[in-house]
């Protein structure tokens, strides 16, 4: 067993120390290339012309430069508009239809008439119906073609408040859309249930016919979802040979979940729906809009006589609005579907679905653009290639500006080569006394100036740096004499 307490750190080889020298020593390398590298990419002043192609190219040139740089700041200002969209989440509502319809296999009067004539009838056949429920979005991109003269724009029936019309015409449906093209009817809906409207004889109560859940941590609108999770249609099918009355109940999924509020929250808030983060929003501004913010202690408020029945007392903190509120959040109803099983002959001549339009939320519809601009693989090689070019620019900006100071040089030569050598060796000697620390200024310039032979308050022995360079020659060590 391995005692208790601190343990010696186990020493490095030799091998382990070589390879950390050695990425000490890369590192430092790279930042020396980084340090180095040239970064101005602008022209050299006086250099329009010499150049080849005359005066106009540095001119292109530097209308080019102050286009990229606005073409930088819009891209820059629109990439953050999207990250702030992204980041809000905006819904939209749109309307859902839905056909209800159902068939049937083996009823009576599906018999022969030699079969009833002579009363044969198997024993192993039993009547039958099949539902069918099917969904598409109305405005969907997909379907405004298929729509144009169905005359659907005019057909459905009233769910939960919806538009209803008695126009019995059969409606054509869109045709079914490949997976993954667009949100389908089951990303709508977290549960869907059918119960009838009486039960069966010896049964308590309503008997749920046909039960759907979605699995469990199933995001709306996601993608390569199962297929119990993406789906168009739902049918089920159940022996029956009578009409039935049945309600198909719908649970709505939303992200984030929307919840029914109460009556003493939609007093405050105005709305019978929302989500923890709309409502306590809305709280808020409510304390705002009517000055109810504590002046000293503005992490509280008080309560009026619509606050004191959320709160429960005369004082809240706005920190624990969320707290308040949640009791008040309950689900959202589920949207109900009445519909008539009909297995009778006269209305299998000529059937003719139920439709319903429902209000459903939706993403925005540029939200998948703009994940996958911000994801796109080829965006983040174009910037790997535009900041190569941008390399390769300012290295050319850079020869551009040694090639101007050695065309300086050697054209002021070549007018005055006398005073140009004298003047040169002048600044290199002042340089060289910058060098040698021989030089009493900061500058350079020589101390044997007629400014520095003057005396007087206004001369240059009063300023600041004389008495800065008095104070460091002062300052210095005594120099030890050389023994011999």
């Amino acid at each position: 067993m391995m005692s208790a307490g601190p343990h010696p750190q186990v020493p490095m080889t030799a091998a382990q120390i070589n390879q950390q020298h050695y990425q000490a020593q890369q590192a430092n390398q790279r930042a020396k290339i980084r340090s180095r590298k040239p970064t101005d990419k602008n022209l050299p002043d006086g250099i329009d012309e010499l150049l080849v192609g005359g005066p106009d190219l540095a001119v292109a040139y530097r209308q080019l430069r102050d286009f990229e740089r606005r073409l930088d700041a819009t891209m820059t200002r629109k990439k953050l508009d999207i990250m702030d969209s992204l980041s809000r989440n905006t819904k939209h509502q749109r309307k859902l239809r839905i056909w209800i319809n159902n068939t049937v296999e083996d009823q009576y009067w599906q018999a022969s008439a030699s079969s009833m004539d002579n009363f044969e009838f198997s024993s192993t056949s039993e009547a039958t119906y099949r539902v069918t429920i099917e969904a598409r979005l109305l405005d969907d991109p997909l379907d405004l073609d298929k729509d144009k003269g169905n005359g659907e724009d005019d057909a459905g029936k009233e769910a939960d408040g919806e538009k209803m019309d008695t126009d019995d015409k059969p409606q054509q449906k869109p045709a079914p859309a490949k997976p993954g093209q667009r949100t389908r009817f089951a990303h709508f809906f977290k549960a869907l249930t059918v119960e009838p409207d009486r039960p069966k004889p010896g049964a308590h109560g309503n008997e749920t016919i046909v039960e759907w859940k979605k699995p469990d941590k199933t995001p709306s609108g996601a993608q390569n979802l199962p297929a119990i999770a993406d789906f168009d249609e739902f049918a089920f099918k159940r022996p029956g040979d009578e009409n039935l009355n049945i309600t198909i109940n719908l649970f709505r999924h939303e992200e984030p979940e929307r919840f029914a509020v109460s009556p003493e929250l939609a007093d405050i808030i105005d709305e019978t729906d929302a989500t923890l983060k709309e409502a306590t929003l809305a709280v808020y501004e409510y304390i705002k809009l009517f000055g109810l913010q504590d002046d000293e202690e503005t992490r509280n408020f008080r309560c009026d006589q619509y606050l004191k029945k959320i709160v429960g007392r005369d004082m809240g903190m706005i920190g624990h609005l969320p707290d308040y509120i949640t009791p008040h959040l309950r689900p959202l109803p589920p949207i109900k579907l009445p519909y008539t099983i009909r297995v009778d002959e006269e209305f299998h001549k000529n059937p003719t679905p139920t439709i319903y339009d429902v209000t459903v939320a939706v993403d925005d519809p540029m939200r998948a653009r703009y994940l996958s601009f911000l994801h796109n693989p080829q965006h983040a090689g174009m910037l790997k290639e535009i900041a190569r070019l941008d390399d390769q620019l300012a290295t050319v900006c850079q020869a551009l500006h040694e090639s101007k100071a050695r065309h300086t040089f050697f054209t002021s030569m070549a007018n005055d080569p006398v005073g140009f050598v004298r003047t040169w060796l002048s600044s290199q000697k002042r340089d060289l006394d910058i060098i040698l620390g021989e030089s009493a200024r900061g500058n350079g310039e020589s101390i044997h100036g007629d400014e520095w032979r003057k005396g007087g308050r206004d001369s240059v022995w009063n300023t600041a740096n004389a008495r800065e360079s008095v104070n460091v020659l002062l300052s210095r060590p005594p120099s030890r004499p050389q023994q011999r």
